[in-house]
């Protein structure tokens, strides 16, 4: 089993080992060619309106058109996650929990100057990242590590700011709030985008159980989040439900050369009211 310096594991379980396992072999072109049209690699959906005239023209011009229209869509939303973390400075220092390829750190760093360190049990994808940062030039300031986001060492009360981007379905949120709330000052601001399922609806639909077994991970309640947030002090100030906003995202995705064969499974699951695509800001209090 792989260790940190220190001697702790940094992969705890099995399961752990299989996710790490996915995003290191992992070179999915929807990701890849994405980042490639600014250097941001963001590895998570999208939002907004979509501009439908990239599926018409020439046809020798219609992947470059796609792969950049479906980029800005998912560039939207990780501005839209960064807006509501609340005034930072570049004193200031914040923590991407499950940073993958680094997208939104690069992209924090860029709109508010501040310190970032990324977060992620894939090695390859911390090496990847951390090459960005060298290249990108900011490599002082935007620092990626392999550690486990559950348990990341880092100083209690050192962050003003924490974020995961589609990565909470991935570890049990008792355990990731009780990090999150431990390493936020007090009035530091946590804020999550992620699919949920619908408590209202019932169980988890069929769709959804084909989600999470494409992805290797388990899709937690939304009741879930706000039990667990509540019982780490870290009380809602703001939730969005961006589900209407991301349908046109996955509509798009589904009819291009980008589709990965999940897209029917997100688009009945959000269509049927089973799931949901939901942005919670909360402060430490």
């Amino acid at each position: 089993m792989t260790v940190t310096p220190n001697a702790v594991p940094v992969l705890s379980s099995l399961y752990q080992q299989s996710v790490a396992d996915y995003w290191n072999a992992e070179e999915n072109p929807v990701n890849l060619r994405l980042g490639e049209v600014d250097g941001l690699y963001h590895h998570h959906y999208g939002i907004g309106e979509v501009d439908w005239s990239v599926l018409d023209g020439p046809a020798e011009t219609r992947e470059r058109r796609v792969v950049n229209e479906l980029h800005r869509l998912e560039s939207a939303q990780a501005e839209t996650l960064i807006a509501h973390l609340g005034p930072l400075r570049p004193e200031h220092r914040v923590m991407d929990a499950g940073s993958g390829r680094g997208g939104s750190s690069f992209l924090a760093n860029l709109r508010t100057g501040c310190q970032v360190d990324g977060v992620s049990i894939s090695e390859s994808q911390v090496a990847f990242a951390n090459q960005q940062a060298k290249e990108r030039g900011v490599d002082d300031k935007v620092r990626f590590h392999f550690r486990n986001m559950l348990e990341t060492g880092f100083p209690t009360g050192g962050f003003q700011a924490i974020w995961n981007n589609e990565s909470t379905m991935y570890v049990e949120l008792s355990l990731l709030f009780a990090e999150h709330s431990r390493l936020l000052r007090r009035g530091g601001r946590y804020v999550c985008i992620t699919g949920c399922y619908n408590d209202a609806y019932g169980l988890p639909s069929r769709a959804i159980s084909q989600i999470n077994a494409h992805y290797i991970c388990d899709i937690h309640s939304r009741s879930t989040y706000f039990k667990e947030l509540a019982a780490h002090r870290l009380v809602p100030v703001s939730v969005v439900d961006l589900t209407a906003a991301t349908i046109p995202y996955w509509e798009l995705r589904a009819r291009t050369h980008l589709a990965t064969g999940i897209e029917d499974a997100f688009l009945e699951a959000y269509k049927s009211g089973s799931f949901q695509y939901l942005l919670i800001a909360a402060d430490r209090v």
